[in-house]
């Protein structure tokens, strides 16, 4: 476990949470539009917290 316990989720790992291909999630890093990631020894990595925080931010509630 990581000394500061996070969990880091893969591209491919995020790819298939969000059910898009690597070559967006790329495409969107190339954006900017992309969510907060880590780059270590190349490989792309992205915090859990992050991504839960993003994905609730992007609920929509149509009752409103």
């Amino acid at each position: 476990m990581n000394k500061d316990n996070k969990v880091w989720l893969t591209e491919r790992e995020l790819a298939e949470r969000w059910r898009k291909s690597t070559r967006t999630l790329m495409n969107y890093r190339a954006q900017g539009k992309a969510p907060q990631y880590a780059k270590v020894g190349g490989k792309i990595l992205y915090d859990l917290e992050v991504i839960q925080k993003q994905e609730q931010q992007s609920v929509v509630d149509p009752i409103k």
